[in-house]
């Protein structure tokens, strides 16, 4: 078979980090890549999957040499390396079995059993991949391949949302038959593939799914299926916020560091599946070996929203809370409106937190701390801490103005 014209574009080794020239003959792209360029996908960050008949290993170290680019021996057993560009990812395998169609027969679905020829620009599909593409179908090649490795089960979700494809019938029957299979998976690999359907309402819809098919309770054990269709909720109450606050929503898609590839939704949205005791959800996603930043993301956001439920917030109250919340404010609102509270009543403090010069959101110190002990001759301690607190909670309650007002408070604190 031959592959189309515009797919051909973004196969073609003109665009890859390296020449075609270190392949051998005969060498052939697979999985994700050939099956994006059917469906006419395309990436800024290339991500590109060889099988080499010999040499995986020697060839990719070759080529990492060559462009001064990454290398990583990922499984030196079944000859497996990668090389990393600034803009692209190589991932070279050494083929397994006695031809190419036996390598193709050990995948996951169909849809990423397919090769491509770059020597001759041609497709090989001999589990009619291509077919299942058109149809928008993910179909298992064989339940074996599922069982030989259970992440599969969790990754049709994930493929499934992210190519906006459904799961054939036979292969879900087959994904429930095997579910309880996942806890044999590395927590770190579940993770990954949670981070990819977490940002978005189509991955909610497929994690609701996995939940209901058995493949999330082993991660979060006391989960029920009222916690998974919060997913759905969160994402409708992001979408309300979004409607009157703009900036909410582009901060929601916001990642909590740059290292860490959690967005501020993906936050809320792991607070409906953890348990609601921060001490046991902190144990949960320890498990699934999350980041500290985003354990403490999560856990600051349960502990925090019911006190969005009390309208009664004095200055005092407020200043502490945004002091607490910090960034994790926005996915605490978000809970907040997923656990009934009414958009306006909330509304004073979003305000609060996404203006800037709001003293209560965002304090404007009038001295430092190094003002105060040289003011008043005082050592370090906490008390110049608990000093500064009250002058910022004097400056929001329009009490004092000035830095020489800011000393004379604390000179009577500590007179007093």
């Amino acid at each position: 078979m031959t592959i189309n014209s515009s797919a051909l574009l973004t196969l073609a080794p003109e665009n890859w980090p390296f020449s075609i020239e270190f392949l051998p003959q005969p060498a052939y792209m697979v999985g994700g890549a050939v099956r994006d360029a059917i469906l006419g996908r395309t990436r800024e960050y290339l991500d590109l999957d060889f099988v080499l008949p010999i040499n995986a290993v020697t060839i990719a170290h070759k080529i990492a040499k060559h462009y001064k680019a990454g290398f990583v021996l990922l499984d030196p057993e079944r000859q497996i390396a990668r090389v990393v560009f600034p803009h692209a990812t190589a991932d070279f395998a050494q083929q397994e079995g006695m031809s190419l169609e036996v390598d193709l027969h050990r995948r996951d679905f169909t849809v990423n059993a397919i090769a491509y020829n770059p020597h001759t620009q041609e497709i090989i599909d001999p589990l009619q991949g291509c077919a299942d593409i058109k149809k928008h179908l993910l179909k298992m090649v064989s339940p074996s391949n599922l069982e030989d490795d259970p992440l599969r089960l969790l990754r049709a979700y994930r493929q499934a949302s992210q190519l906006s494809f459904t799961i054939e019938s036979e292969t879900q029957a087959t994904i429930r038959a095997f579910a309880s299979q996942i806890t044999r998976v590395a927590a770190e690999r579940v993770r990954v593939e949670l981070s990819y359907m977490l940002p978005s309402s189509q991955g909610s819809a497929w994690l609701i799914r996995a939940g209901e098919d058995g493949l999330l309770t082993p991660f979060f054990k006391n989960t029920q299926q009222e916690n998974f269709q919060k997913l759905s909720t969160v994402d409708a109450a992001a979408t309300q916020l979004t409607h009157f606050w703009p900036q909410l929503g582009e901060e929601l898609q916001n990642f909590v560091r740059d290292t860490v590839k959690t967005t501020w939704l993906g936050i809320a949205k792991l607070a409906c599946l953890v348990n609601p005791n921060p001490e046991i959800a902190e144990i949960e996603l320890q498990e699934l070996t999350y980041s500290r930043a985003e354990i403490k993301a999560v856990t600051t956001a349960l502990k925090l929203f019911p006190q969005l439920r009390d309208p009664t917030m004095s200055l005092r109250e407020q200043y502490f809370f945004f002091q607490e919340a910090g960034s994790v404010f926005i996915s605490t609102a978000v809970l907040s409106v997923v656990n009934g509270q009414l958009v306006e009543a909330i509304a004073p403090l979003i305000n609060r937190y996404l203006n800037p010069n709001d003293l209560v959101a965002h304090p404007t110190p009038l001295v430092s701390g190094k003002d105060i002990m040289l003011a008043l001759n005082i050592p370090p301690s906490p008390l110049v801490g608990k000093l500064l607190t009250e002058i910022a909670i004097a400056q929001i309650e329009g009490k004092i103005y000035t830095a020489t007002e800011a000393i004379e408070l604390a000179a009577q604190l500590v007179n007093s």
